[in-house]
This record gives C-alpha cells, sequence and structure tokens, in this order.
C-alpha cells in the first residue's frame, strides 16, 4: 500500500514539474502573441467599428462609416478610387509574386546542385541583401532606375518610355523592388525543396523520352510544391501590404493598400478607415492561407499540403 502511494505521489510530482516546465517554456511566447498580435487586432477591429471623430481619432458610437468610405462611398456618392487601389495591390502582388518565383526556381535549383561547401556561401549571398534597411535598398533602386542610367536608356531604346523619362517612379519600379525585396523568402523554401528532390523521378521521366518540360512538371514540380506554397506565402502576404516600396518607387503613382492605411493614421486622419483596410488586409491573408491549401491539396493529389 506504501508502495502505491509512493509512485502515486511520485507521478503526481512528475506531473506538477512537467506543467511547470511547460509554463515557462509557452509563456514567453503566448504573452508575445497575445501583447503584439491579439490585442493590437482586437483594436484595430474596435476602431473599425468607431465613428471619425474631428481630428481623425475614433470616437463612439458604433458605425459601419469606415466600411462604406473604404468601399468607396462618401457625402459626395461613390468613388471608384479605393476600389482601384485594391486592385492594383492584388496585381502588383501577383506581378511580384510571379516574377519571384520565375527567378527563384533556377537560383534554388543550381544552389542545390553546387558542392557543399559552396551552398552556405551561395545561400548567404542570396540573403546578405536582405540584412540592409529596406529604404537604402528603395532608394538603391531609385538610382539604378532614374533618368539618364543604362536601365532607362535601354527600355527608351526598346521603346518602352519616352526619351529623358525614366523607369522611376513608375508601376513597373514598384514590382521590381518588390521581387529584389522577397527574392530570399522564396529561394530559402525551395532550396530546402530541392535538397529533398528524388532524382530518380527525374531520370526515369527523362528514360520515357519526356520533353524537358514535362519532366519539370510531372517529376520536380509535385515535389517542390510545398516549398513553392511556403515561398509564394512568405512573399505575396507581406507584398500585398507593403507600404515603403510603393511610397518611394511608386512617387505616388502606385498607392497599394497599405499606403492608404497608414494615409488614413498620419495625414488622412481618419483611424477608423485606416482600421478597417488593416482588417481587409487580415481577411485577405486568410482567404490567400486558405487558397493556397485548397490548391496544395488539389495539386498535391489529395495530400494536404501543409503551409
Amino acid at each position: 500500500m506504501s508502495n502505491s502511494n509512493t509512485l502515486a505521489v511520485g507521478r503526481s510530482q512528475a506531473m506538477v514539474r512537467e506543467a511547470r516546465h511547460l509554463l515557462f517554456t509557452v509563456t514567453p511566447g503566448a504573452a508575445w502573441i497575445v501583447l503584439f498580435l491579439v490585442l493590437p487586432s482586437v483594436y484595430l477591429m474596435a476602431v473599425a467599428f468607431m465613428t471619425n471623430g474631428p481630428y481623425g481619432l475614433p470616437q463612439m458610437p458604433l458605425s459601419l462609416e469606415s466600411f462604406k468610405q473604404l468601399a468607396g462611398f462618401g457625402f459626395l456618392g461613390w468613388s471608384p478610387g479605393n476600389i482601384y487601389t485594391l486592385l492594383r495591390s492584388l496585381w502588383q502582388t501577383f506581378l511580384a509574386t510571379a516574377l519571384v518565383v520565375i527567378v527563384a526556381y533556377p537560383i534554388a535549383y543550381y544552389i542545390s546542385t553546387c558542392r557543399d561547401k559552396w551552398r552556405p556561401l551561395m545561400l548567404l549571398a542570396v540573403v546578405v541583401p536582405s540584412w540592409t534597411n529596406q529604404v537604402i535598398r528603395a532608394f538603391g533602386w531609385m538610382n539604378l532606375l532614374a533618368p539618364g542610367t543604362p536601365l532607362s536608356g535601354f527600355a527608351e531604346m526598346l521603346g518602352m518610355i519616352p526619351p529623358n523619362m525614366g523607369l522611376y517612379p513608375s508601376n513597373f519600379a514598384v514590382t521590381l523592388g518588390l521581387a529584389y525585396n522577397f527574392l530570399p523568402f522564396m529561394v530559402l523554401p525551395l532550396y530546402a525543396a530541392f535538397e529533398k528532390l528524388d532524382t530518380a523521378q527525374v531520370e526515369a521521366a527523362q528514360d520515357l523520352y519526356a520533353s524537358p518540360i514535362k519532366a519539370f512538371w510531372h517529376a520536380v514540380f509535385p515535389q517542390t510544391l510545398p516549398g513553392l506554397l511556403a515561398g509564394v506565402v512568405l512573399v505575396a502576404i507581406p507584398a500585398f501590404g507593403m507600404y515603403v516600396i510603393p511610397e518611394l518607387l511608386g512617387g505616388g503613382k502606385g498607392l497599394m493598400l497599405g499606403n492608404l492605411v497608414a494615409t488614413q493614421f498620419s495625414g488622412g486622419s481618419n483611424w477608423p478607415l485606416g482600421a478597417a483596410g488593416a482588417i481587409l488586409m487580415l481577411i485577405a491573408t486568410f482567404i490567400g492561407l486558405f487558397a493556397m491549401r485548397r490548391i496544395g491539396k488539389r495539386l498535391g493529389g489529395g495530400e494536404e499540403v501543409v503551409i
């Protein structure tokens, strides 16, 4: 009887120690998430349903006016400006993500085929530019795309831009800046996928006289799909709400949703409208994640791809 009691006490003490250890390890991360993610999101949701005050600050009573303004309805009637901003944000995000995928695939494949001693250095070369401040990199692209530069001269020779006009500011500069900024976030997941690539499937496709495109689609693409979807999520979501790059490289011509939200919290002086725009970005993020999971499940032959 005493042995059973001793075992029960030992088990209870072990459970207490395990619970204490779990509490100490989980509490910092949970507190961080609650303080810097949950509470700001709840505050934004509350502000979005308030009325815009005299100086742009939220006040009671609760209202849906901010969402009506976000949809384009104002005291002068309906205006499509915010809808155009949303569509432009989606289009710029799509173009930047597609460009990143096109550039990142061969880079990730080439790095995965290099000797082991060169792979860390090449991955470092991909990541190092992102250590520089985003504003500094944007100013670098402003100088590269300005009038009179080789890139602008080449575009002028091809008839892409009028004489003495640079590639900056323009929507093209915004797309290029977004693709450059988020390229490492696509290369790294794809490289991880290429490292696990089963080359026997590629060799089997070649033995069956498959063309390079068919061999890639049937042997390489399904194996790298998890890395691709992870990269798309890491690129598309922050690109959709980007502020710095459209502000600097767009020069006011490429306003995106992030710029609209930031303007309402500063010069626009309409906090409820800015909060409504932030909520719209959160909703778009959840929709994008859901769509990526469904696409991954469909392309993955019924197996759900974890993102």
